[in-house]
């Protein structure tokens, strides 16, 4: 068996990739590996079990590799190019070369950080046109995302309490440093408290056939001012984390765009998307599922603080993101009628 850390060492080298770049740049993240040439990247998936996602095998990483291609290109076709091999052949390592195929990547162009909606909105360069456009594109793939009486099942009062009794029982290691116990106690509390008394709202959502196959997590970072606008880096690893209620979807981008203070923006991005979609039932939920996504988010950086990877001061940026989102998961609750 290859080590990945040979294979990182060889996807350094510029001559390794078709395009001859002069340099190539790794980003690291828990799950994956980026080497970004300037003009594309290849992602690489690590061999690794994290209970929630399982890349354990070269077949496996194989599948979800096409996975990612597959659901990525339902919104940002231009962007997903394909999946190569990567090839040991004599001691010389190439992509999509002869040889015995000992890994595989996800090819893609690199898109431009200044491009993202994350960096447009702390930066003030994102318009209320560009936010309107967003809620249009996310409002034509909800109408079309596919959806069955298997994926319906994920908008049950008992799916729902699954995922958010997940996410408790996934957080009490870090009462006391990134969120505190009255937070963790209120919003817990809550969440448990919504479910019980509203079955037949959520009930009523199934009825509407707007329980999707969505993005799953569609964050401002994930979108991308680039032809015309590419959402990007969907969940392929776990198919429960993609199937939801497309409200939860709309609230969990309107929220992050809250986390960036521009609660202004926010509140025009569902209105457009609720008149593109005619789905007026999304502002009945929305509140309950900005809270549900800003906890999935602290909990996701708590998760990156724990990343050997990491350097210190990416770990404190981590505790102080994940607390960020905690008390906005809490503020929501006082929003609720």
């Amino acid at each position: 068996m290859i080590k990945q850390k040979s294979i990182i060492e060889a996807l350094l080298d510029p001559s390794v990739f078709p395009e001859k770049p002069r340099e190539v740049v790794l980003a690291q993240t828990q799950m994956s590996l980026v080497f970004l040439t300037g003009k594309t990247a290849y992602k690489v998936k690590r061999p690794v079990n994290l209970g929630y996602l399982d890349y354990t095998t070269l077949e496996k990483r194989k599948h979800f590799c096409y996975q990612e291609l597959m659901l990525n290109r339902r919104l940002c076709p231009e962007v997903y190019i394909g999946v190569v091999p990567i090839t040991l052949n004599n001691g010389k390592y190439t992509i999509d070369g002869e040889g015995e195929i000992i890994e595989y990547a996800v090819k893609m162009l690199q898109l431009p950080p200044d491009k993202m909606m994350d960096h447009l909105l702390q930066n003030k360069k994102l318009s209320r046109e560009m936010v309107v456009r967003v809620a249009n594109k996310l409002a034509v793939f909800h109408k079309c995302a596919d959806t069955n009486e298997e994926i319906s099942k994920y908008g049950t009062i008992d799916i729902i309490s699954i995922n958010t009794e997940e996410n408790f029982s996934q957080t009490k290691l870090y009462i006391g440093t990134a969120i505190s116990e009255d937070t963790y106690k209120a919003i817990t509390g809550f969440t448990r408290s919504y479910l019980k008394n509203n079955k037949p709202l959520f009930d009523s959502r199934i009825a509407q056939s707007k329980i999707r196959d969505c993005h799953g997590d569609l964050h401002a970072a994930h979108v991308c001012f680039i032809n015309g606008i590419c959402i990007y880096d969907c969940i392929e690893f776990n198919d429960r984390f993609r199937y939801g209620d497309v409200a939860s979807e709309v609230a969990f981008l309107a929220m992050d765009i809250d986390k960036l203070d521009r609660p202004d923006l926010s509140e025009l991005f569902v209105k457009a998307y609720i008149a593109a979609s005619k789905d007026k039932g999304t502002n009945k939920l929305l509140n309950f599922y900005k809270c549900y996504r800003a906890y999935v988010r602290g909990k996701v950086e708590c998760f990156k603080f724990d990343n050997s990877n990491i350097s210190d001061d990416e770990k404190t940026q981590c505790l102080q993101s994940a607390t960020k989102y905690f008390k906005l998961a809490e503020s929501y609750i006082s929003k609720i009628d």
